[in-house]
């Protein structure tokens, strides 16, 4: 290693360890440990424009060892992105855009949220797919307008995670080769050695998944590391792992190698004999020296010369391929085609199931949006998810739009996550409701991300019937509504359902879940205005006569057509019913006041909520004098109509909760 690299090096390290002191708070051991690593692949790898972080053709870096972001944050000061030194002097404080792990949308260059360990791993993955997919659909032979890398920098307890194992088999499977991972083995965790824990041949594990395995055995050697990348670049049939031996907290005199210097400051002695140990100036903070920055700058000269070239080739392109043009402008700036939605079916009487609604309607957008690309978690004759007529994404197969994800419910949240950090893709992921649960950290980082991806969930309730109280949602759906920017729909007909398809196509800024059933539910009257209200979140289905309203009945999904009968039973009885569905609350919840007093007058204190699912959080709409239906115990197996019976969920014992509130 020259004087020069190691100067350039140490940069990098001494940054990271001021902002985390200045903090009290933070990750030094990692960015110490994995600074040469990084240095050699952002200064002679990465392909990547500062000025531009949008490029599509740009390589991909994630930091899936999130908690180290301060060596990310040091390198997009260094290589010149929007992010000033002042901001890393401002390390995880109060509105400075350098919090305590990386966030997609918060700072520039910043490709994917991470710090839950594993997600950065197989968002990687997602966007490897991305890349492989879009190659297929717009390179010819005389041009390249995608091709790049996706690298990231993995650790110990990224690999520890099961999400982490799910992505890569698949990943193997597939034979992704724009895939490069750059494996952090400092053999430390916060309890301390992962000798406790994790001693296993990782090197092995991933050789059986299908990966081509490298080791550097010594993480300072510039050269090494150097001919290692450039062997996982020549591998062009499989995803590659860069096995670094790395010495965490490198440079620290008492806390390197060891877990002192995973998770807490090094404190102000040991920073400052570390400092003297790699010989750098003990003050200023933050200090950066002019040879170094300007070295790191040069990394904004290449990336606009490669963008350039890059351009160069698209134009060419373009116009030789004006149509495949207009369809990438559209695709990679999220922009919807006119006409989209044009053969969205209507549905007028015959009874279906939700779900088989939501396969027409995915078939029926597909055409006019090539970048709808999913598929399910070795549910899809369950879930109604495959596009027909396209074929499935495969090793060999790059166009495909079908995917085969496997029993990973996990690792589909998470690759569907990374397809939409990517750009230029709508994807979509499907399992039943109650493995939900298997997803639901893929699901969170997707909401705080504002990603936007679709899953579709089938078999909604205890309408699947038989399969019994192990595969039966009952908290469920409530628990997704507490996910913050995330949307759920539980669609009550057809109709709903293709509306819902269309807010969930419509939202370029959040993530979606639908909610669909096994059972056939009959048709709404699509007169009372579907489309608008679903995209409300809530509306009146049926009205009281005379619009005198007694009592209001509000359903979500299949129950609906449960509180439409109830209104008739009641209407023998001389009790006026208004029957709401509410097939979004986060949308109507966003409506203004006087539009939800339309729908739910406040006047009418007599409501009473259906849903096959827990009573939890239905207060904020039935008030504190209505009456809540529900299911608040585990389910049973039997036929799906004998457990709405047993369980009260019917036209007449909802009447008779109306009754009752009405004295």
């Amino acid at each position: 290693m020259s004087d020069f690299d190691r100067l350039c090096i140490n940069t990098i390290r001494m940054l990271a360890v001021d902002g985390v002191q200045k903090a009290n708070s933070g990750h030094p051991g990692m960015p110490m440990g994995m600074a040469s690593s990084a240095y050699v692949l952002w200064t002679r790898f990465l392909k990547h424009n500062p000025r531009d972080p949008q490029w599509a053709d740009r390589d991909r870096f994630v930091l899936s060892a999130g908690h180290g972001s301060m060596l990310l944050y040091s390198l997009l000061y260094l290589t010149g992105y929007d992010l000033p030194l002042e901001q890393l002097q401002q390390f995880r404080q109060w509105g400075s855009l350098t919090p305590g792990h990386p966030e997609y949308g918060l700072t520039p260059g910043v490709e994917a949220t991470t710090g839950p360990l594993g997600q950065g791993f197989t968002n990687g993955v997602g966007m490897a797919i991305a890349e492989a997919y879009l190659a297929s659909l717009f390179n010819t032979p005389e041009e390249k307008v995608v091709d790049h890398t996706i690298y990231a920098i993995v650790s110990d307890g990224d690999l520890m995670e099961g999400v982490a194992s799910e992505a890569a088999s698949l990943a193997g499977h597939l034979k992704l080769g724009k895939l490069i991972y750059l494996y952090d083995s400092n053999s430390i965790s916060i309890e301390g050695s992962t000798k406790i824990a994790f001693t296993e041949n990782v090197g092995q594990r991933f050789e059986a998944y299908g990966w081509q395995v490298l080791r550097v055995a010594d993480g300072n050697d510039l050269d090494a590391i150097e001919s290692a990348i450039r062997a996982a670049q020549a591998d062009t049939g499989r995803p590659s792992l860069i096995i670094v031996t790395s010495v965490i907290g490198y440079g620290s005199p008492n806390k390197a190698g060891t877990a002192k210097s995973h998770g807490e400051p090094l404190g102000e002695e040991e920073v400052n004999l570390t400092k003297t140990t790699l010989g750098w100036p003990l003050e200023p903070k933050f200090y950066v020296p002019d040879e170094a920055l300007a070295h790191f700058r040069q990394t904004a000269n290449r990336g606009q010369s490669a963008q350039a070239e890059w351009q160069a080739c698209w134009n060419r392109w373009a116009a030789a391929h004006p149509d495949l043009a207009v369809t990438w402008q559209q695709m990679m700036s999220n922009e919807l085609p006119d006409g989209w939605d044009r053969d969205i079916p209507v549905y007028k009487d015959k009874p279906a199931a939700t779900r088989n609604i939501s396969g027409e309607v995915l078939n029926a957008i597909a055409k006019y949006l090539p970048g709808l690309i999913g598929g399910s978690a070795d549910l899809e004759p369950s879930n109604k998810t495959a596009l027909k007529g396209y074929p499935y994404f495969q090793a060999d197969q790059h166009d495909g739009r079908n995917f085969h994800f496997g029993v990973r419910e996990h690792g589909m949240g998470g690759i569907i996550n990374g397809m939409a950090a990517h750009g230029g893709l709508m994807p979509y992921g499907a399992t039943f409701l109650i493995f939900s649960d298997y997803m639901r950290g893929s699901m969170r980082v997707a909401s705080l991300s504002h990603y936007p991806v679709v899953y579709v969930f089938t078999h909604d309730s205890i309408g699947l019937g038989e399969d019994g109280p192990t595969h039966q949602p009952i908290e469920h759906t409530m628990s997704l509504r507490l996910i913050p920017n995330l949307e759920v729909f539980r669609p009550a007909d057809p109709n709903e359902t293709a509306a819902a398809w269309r807010c969930a196509i419509e939202n370029r800024d959040r993530p979606s879940a639908l909610l669909l059933t096994r059972q056939n539910v009959p048709v709404i009257d699509p007169s009372c205005g579907v489309a608008e209200g679903v995209a409300r979140g809530a509306y009146v289905v049926a009205c009281a006569p005379e619009d005198r309203i007694d009592v209001i009945l509000i359903g979500t999904g299949s129950e609906v057509s449960i509180a439409i009968d109830a209104q008739k039973l009641l209407a023998e009885k001389g009790v006026a019913a208004r029957v709401v569905s509410m097939p979004c609350w986060e949308r109507f919840a966003r409506q203004p006041q006087a539009y939800r007093d339309s729908v739910l007058p406040p006047r009418v204190t007599a409501r009473v909520s259906i849903e096959a699912g827990v009573t939890t959080g239905w207060q904020q709409w039935v008030g504190s004098q209505g009456a809540m239906l529900g299911i608040d115990h585990f389910g049973a197996s039997a036929p799906y109509k004998e457990l709405y019976k047993q369980f009260g969920l019917t036209a007449e014992h909802l009447a008779e909760q109306a009754l009752a509130l009405l004295g």
